[in-house]
């Protein structure tokens, strides 16, 4: 007997029996509809989870390298007393270990008009060699240019505030300030004329629509800060060390100043999305775990219908093994199947994503990840192999248990009564 004579686990005849039954004739074709169904449910669980997952992520590192590419990852500022020595603070903040820059800034809400419209805004004055350190920016202008950005006393404004206005590079763009002058009857509105000298898009909508910086120089005499700078703002070089850079900076500079950092900035923000990327992983899983449901009712269906050809195996020699290992064989290889054609589906969605939202967008002819909702004008994606990886061993682990049941059931079937009951 050929099956009672191969003791060898997983034998040649195990894995052709199990094909055979994965290839269900027309009198078993609802099995094969479940096996399908199965094999469809953890292929769609696995793609979805993985593209689920890399979409935000990819939310998550893009506002993140947006956030911190404009913002400093260390805030210093002082409360209750001008802000003067900032040069000195500069010099102290760059002695501490870790610290790559330090960017005194002005920082203002003001109103903004062209000829055909009106719009709030926020105002920084900065340097312009500050300006240029900072790669979102520098490395994002469309017209213009920041070279000359402090003799030519100009702005440089997000392209869709420029848009809404209706502006170019070499129009003039009015900044109103309701803390101007004080007057006898009170504080008077300030009002000035600037010309634009500088367009860029930051890929962020937030920013590219209020956004405007101006020469720091100019900023304290428009603000009327006299020689004094709102913060200083401290780019560090590995962000997740903050905390370390934080003390270093605070005993550098000494005790009259404040420190903030970017996760004390950014807590709540960043708080969600991760408490949001959770549920998400822990709802979609759910999917995969729904379809390894099925490939338990699909098999114990196999197992039942199978009854007869169990018996003449057993009968012919086949050990309780050797059935065991015919339908966990059945049950794994829709599992590893499913579980494979669901990763490749995942990764190409990914890497085609941007051109999939348009082509959406394009059929259903709506806007589809509305940058004015989402921040970011571009859908992004990014695959984590690791997280990537655990879910692909968290489907075939699901589908390989959900065999283990059926499969014991079909080896302790008696050959006798299968026999006599067929």
């Amino acid at each position: 007997m050929a099956a009672g004579t191969d003791t060898k686990p997983f034998a040649p005849f195990e894995w052709l029996l199990a094909s055979r039954y994965l290839r269900a004739r027309r009198k078993e074709g609802f099995v094969s509809v479940i096996a399908a169904v199965s094999f469809l449910g953890i292929m769609l669980g696995v793609a979805t989870l993985i593209i689920v997952m890399a979409v935000m992520n990819g939310f998550r590192k893009e506002l993140f390298s947006k956030i911190l590419g404009l913002n400093g990852h260390v805030v210093i500022y002082k409360i209750g007393e001008p802000f003067e020595d900032y040069d000195n603070m500069v010099a102290a903040a760059l002695r501490a270990e870790g610290v790559v820059r330090a960017i005194p800034l002005i920082e203002g809400q003001v109103m903004v008009s062209s000829a055909v419209q009106a719009l709030g805004a926020a105002v920084r004055g900065i340097r312009e060699a500050d300006l240029k350190a900072l790669p979102l920016v520098a490395n994002n202008i469309r017209y213009g240019t920041l070279d000359g950005f402090d003799e030519a006393g100009g702005l440089a404004i997000g392209m869709r505030l420029a848009n809404m206005l209706r502006i170019n590079v070499g129009d003039s763009l009015t900044i109103i300030s309701p803390r101007g002058a004080t007057t006898p009857f009170g504080t008077a509105p300030r009002s000035k004329t600037y010309p634009v000298t500088t367009i860029f898009e930051l890929g962020m909508a937030e920013y590219d629509k209020t956004m405007i910086f101006m020469p720091l120089a100019e900023a304290q005499r428009y603000f009327s800060k006299n020689g004094e700078v709102d913060i200083l703002e401290v780019i560090i070089a590995n962000p997740e060390a903050v905390e370390a850079v934080s003390a270093r900076i605070r005993g550098e500079t000494g005790p009259t100043i404040n420190v903030t950092d970017w996760r004390q900035r950014n807590e709540t923000f960043f708080t969600v999305l991760e408490v949001e990327r959770n549920v998400m992983f822990i709802i979609l899983s759910l999917i995969v775990l729904v379809a390894a449901l099925n490939i338990i009712s699909g098999l114990m269906m196999l197992v039942k219908d199978k009854g007869r050809d169990i018996a003449v195996l057993r009968t012919m020699g086949a050990s309780k093994g050797s059935v065991m290992r015919i339908f966990l064989i059945t049950g794994a290889s829709i599992g590893v199947l499913g579980t494979l054609a669901g990763l490749i589906i995942g990764v190409v969605f990914c890497a085609y994503i941007e051109e999939i939202r348009q082509f959406v967008a394009w059929m259903a002819g709506t806007t589809v990840f509305d940058p004015n909702v989402y921040y970011l004008t571009r859908l992004p994606a990014d695959i984590n192999p690791v997280e990537t990886g655990s879910i692909v061993v968290m489907a075939l682990v699901l589908s390989i248990l959900a065999t283990l049941y059926p499969s014991w059931r079909a080896s302790r079937l008696d050959p006798v009564e299968a026999l006599r009951y067929e």
